[in-house]
């Protein structure tokens, strides 16, 4: 019974393991090598596959997948002796599992050392500032010696990067300070040219104001000078209206004899303070000669006694004053100012003749010389003035 069910075991185990043997488990985006005795016989595809137990034996396992592999640093030398690491990365894809396997022993370590080499034939044609600004140039030139080397092998690489260049310290440096230098070169240049178009710019602002200012200088003088023009159109006009009226109040308030004779009175002490009067006498038959004074002023010819005729006072009306007919207002000054120049004369002798009948009782002084009445165009064909008869 003891050795029955030990050989039932021993069945058992032997049914077991040689299902494990038989069946096999791929995973997606992998293909099992199967080899039976030594010599390939299929690829397992994904999913569940039965094999021959202790004969078929799986003795690779592909990833399918793209896979990524970086290589560390390489020195290269470039055309001009400067020594240079490079690092890159390639990207690849294994498309034939049985080339992959039986074409090569280790590919990924045949695609560095490929890269490596062809890495340096292509640096080796270059200079460094070559390398260091065509990258583009490189990766193309080394993924196309890469994929037409490793397609044999059932490879296709897909993409080549080179994540660095790294020149020696030295060159570093050097580099360093020649793109300081030529920032420094293009700052300057940037701030002469922007000095320039500020100094531009200020100049024709200058410019625009001072031909602003001009224009504004002449506009000020115009307006300046019309304004003037104005003023004395309206001075002169207002002067005119003035000497209209009052010539019209005078005429209107009818003046006589008297009237002259006091104005005149009343003009003596102005002329006694002219500068060149040292001297002044007033005679004591002062009365007499006031009497001689209008008994002479009333015989001068041309001035009533009484003033008589129809003037009437001017109207006002709103502050404007009533003009006279430009027709007869020049004869009417011209009258009046031969009237007044007469009076004045007359006055004079009137004055004189009364001093010299004074002077037996009197000290000889010289007599006073009175000062000339404001001279005033006379009108044309005046009348000669009459010589007042002497007291």
């Amino acid at each position: 019974m003891t050795a029955f069910l030990i050989v039932l075991a021993l069945v058992a185990l032997v049914v077991i393991v040689t299902l494990v043997k038989s069946v096999r488990v791929v995973q997606q985006q992998t293909v099992g090598i199967v080899e039976r005795f030594g010599k390939f016989k299929t690829g397992l595809q994904p999913g569940l596959n039965l094999l021959t137990p202790f004969v078929d034996k799986v003795r690779y396992t592909i990833d399918m997948r793209e896979q990524v592999v970086a290589f560390p640093p390489q020195g290269v030398i470039t055309e001009d002796n400067l020594m240079v690491s490079i690092d890159s990365v390639i990207y690849f894809q294994v498309n034939d599992p049985v080339r992959a396997t039986y074409e090569i022993s280790n590919y990924i370590q045949a695609i560095e050392q490929l890269t490596m080499t062809t890495l340096r034939n292509i640096i080796g044609g270059m200079d460094l500032e070559q390398t260091l600004t065509s990258r583009e140039e490189i990766n193309e030139k080394l993924r196309y010696v890469l994929d037409e080397a490793t397609g044999k092998w059932g490879i296709r690489v897909n993409r080549v990067e080179l994540r660095s260049i790294d020149p020696p310290p030295s060159i570093q440096d050097s580099m360093e300070k020649q793109m300081r230098a030529d920032r420094d070169k293009r700052a300057a240049i940037l701030t002469a040219e922007g000095m320039r178009q500020s100094a531009v710019l200020s100049a024709e602002g200058q410019k625009q104001s001072a031909i602003l200012t001009a224009e504004g200088d002449k506009q000020s003088r115009i307006l300046r000078a019309e304004a003037e023009r104005q003023a004395r159109i309206l001075k002169a006009q207002g002067e005119a209206q003035a000497i209209t009226t009052v010539f019209n109040a005078i005429h209107a308030g009818k003046p006589d004899q008297g009237l002259l004779a006091y104005q005149y009175l009343q003009m003596l002490p102005s002329i006694a303070q002219g500068d060149a009067n040292k001297l002044w006498i007033v005679p004591s038959e002062i009365g007499d000669a006031l009497k001689g004074l209008g008994s002479a002023v009333g015989q001068v010819a041309g001035i009533a006694q009484q003033a008589e005729g129809n003037w009437e006072a001017p109207q006002l009306d709103n502050g404007q004053v009533q003009e006279l007919d430009s027709a007869a207002a020049p004869a009417a000054v011209a009258e009046a100012d031969n009237a007044v120049r007469e009076a004045i004369a007359a006055a004079e002798s009137a004055a004189v003749s009364s001093r010299s009948q004074a002077a037996p009782s009197m000290p000889a002084v010289p007599p006073p010389t009175p000062t000339a009445a404001p001279e005033q165009q006379p009108p044309a064909a005046q009348p000669p003035a009459q010589e007042p008869p002497q007291r």
